[in-house]
């Protein structure tokens, strides 16, 4: 299975694993499964840090770097192809990273791991709920 991690679900993994359903932790260990992560989520991680909500115990740079190889993954670009199917899913709020994260999901034919609830009821895509 292809998934495409959440922000939240990439930062648990690294940072706070107990918030992770038996399911999806089970999914993120299963080497059967491609694991894809959008520049969107480090953006936004980059967010909650400034806003004092995501704490490193080193610096952002050396945490990404760190967060980035805990798990094999697979980035999904942020290109022309995810841009178009921004208009192919529909979400109730205005979240640019959640639009982009779904987009990239329906893009490239992915299954996106999330406890957000509008993304959850997103009926356009493919989502495993946390």
């Amino acid at each position: 299975m292809k998934l495409l991690l959440d922000t939240h679900i990439w930062i648990w993994s690294v940072s706070d694993p107990q918030r992770l359903s038996r399911r999806v932790a089970k999914a993120l260990e299963d080497v059967q499964n491609q694991l894809w992560l959008s520049p969107v989520s480090i953006w936004e991680a980059l967010l909650l840090h400034r806003k004092g909500r995501l704490r490193v115990p080193e610096g952002f740079s050396t945490w990404v770097t760190r967060a980035l190889t805990t798990m094999p993954l697979t980035e999904a670009p942020l290109n022309f192809e995810v841009a178009a199917a921004l208009s192919a899913v529909s979400l109730p709020h205005a979240d640019p990273a959640d639009h982009f994260l779904a987009a990239s999901a329906k893009a490239f034919g992915l299954t996106l791991i999330t406890s957000d609830r509008n993304l959850v009821r997103t009926k356009e895509i493919s989502v495993m709920e946390n």
